[in-house]
């Protein structure tokens, strides 16, 4: 699904997201929605996101 869109996206789904300092590699980190940052409705790079273990970073994938 489609990560820029925030209607996609709910507290307790696995993502991967790709933080600040990973933008230019597109290195992604997996887990799990702890709140969502994001309050627009779509984002063109993706909602922010707080996973469990406090990483920060913007939606590419739903797993």
């Amino acid at each position: 699904m489609n990560g820029n869109i925030r209607a996609n996206i709910k507290v307790g789904a696995r993502v991967k997201v790709v933080q600040k300092q990973n933008q230019r590699t597109g290195f992604l980190t997996e887990g799990i929605v702890q709140n969502i940052l994001t309050k627009s409705d779509t984002h063109s790079h993706g909602i922010k996101v707080r996973l469990e273990s406090g990483i920060v970073g913007r939606v590419k994938e739903i797993v």
